[in-house]
This record gives structure tokens, sequence and C-alpha cells, in this order.
């Protein structure tokens, strides 16, 4: 199974490559995390913000694999314990099909992503930096793939 993490923002400080990279190295080939970033649009004193949001939405679309489940990364998501993440994986690998997770940019998703999600996460009711999510998102998945396979990763 291959996990898509689909954000927007490029370009990140050396700490999140650093961080994500080492998260995303650990888990094994059947349990892969794939990073696709999406250049964000450019933002002015007089932008769109509307448009911007939505072109981000298509291009991050146009980045998923077909046929893939899609999950959202949205503070309104559901809050999972890492016990709930690890069921959560479980049966994204039943699926077998590309699992996408959608990361949104500044002003959050554009709605066409919203709108194909399957399920949606919240990471947590607080307001995290982009870069910050690409971290925990790739801890929190080797984690509950940690907590799957009985490594002791995870105590």
């Amino acid at each position: 199974m291959q996990i898509h993490l689909i954000s927007v923002g490029n370009r990140m400080p050396s700490w999140v490559q650093s961080g994500y990279e080492e998260y995303a190295k650990r888990l094994p080939r059947e349990c892969e995390l794939v990073l696709k970033e999406i250049p964000a649009g450019k933002r002015g004193k007089n932008s769109d913000v509307a448009r911007i949001v939505k072109d981000e939405g298509e291009r991050m679309l146009a980045a998923m694999p077909s046929a893939a489940h899609v999950v959202t990364l949205d503070i309104p998501g559901k809050l999972w314990t890492t016990e709930e993440l690890a069921q959560a994986l479980q049966a994204w690998q039943n699926l077998g099909q590309p699992i996408a997770l959608m990361v949104g940019g500044p002003e959050g998703l554009a709605d066409a992503v919203k709108d194909k999600a399957r399920q949606s996460w919240s990471l947590s009711r607080l307001t995290f930096p982009h870069p910050l999510v690409r971290v925990v998102v790739a801890e929190q998945v080797y984690r509950a793939w940690s907590l799957l396979n009985n490594h002791p990763y995870h105590r």
C-alpha cells in the first residue's frame, strides 16, 4: 500500500525535510509514505484567495492516484487516538487501494478536495503550521504501523 501525503507548500525548512524523512524511511515498502508537494498559489494584499484555494485544490486532485481513498486533514475532522489511527491504517491496508492524505494551504482545503474525501482526520483542535503537520503525520503513521506490528516504538 502506498500512502500519498499530498500537501500544499514547497521549499520547506531543513528541519521539516529531516523530520518527515526520518519517519517515512522507517516504514516498510508495504506501507510506503510518499510526499507530493503542491506549490502554494501566490498570495498578496489584493489576492483572490477563493480562486487560489480552488486552484490549489485542483492541483491536489490531479496529483492524487486514481481510485485513491481520500482522507483530508482538517480541524473539523475526527480526532483519533493512536489505537484508532492504527485501526484506520489496518482498514486502509485491507482496501487494496492507494491512500491520499490531503493537507491544504494557509486557508485550508478546497471544497472539491473535501467533496472527494471518504474520511476526515483532525490532528488536534489547534491550528498547526503546515510544515509541522508533515512531520506529525509521518510520525503518527509510523507509530500506528509500529502498534499493528508489535514494534517496540509505541510503548
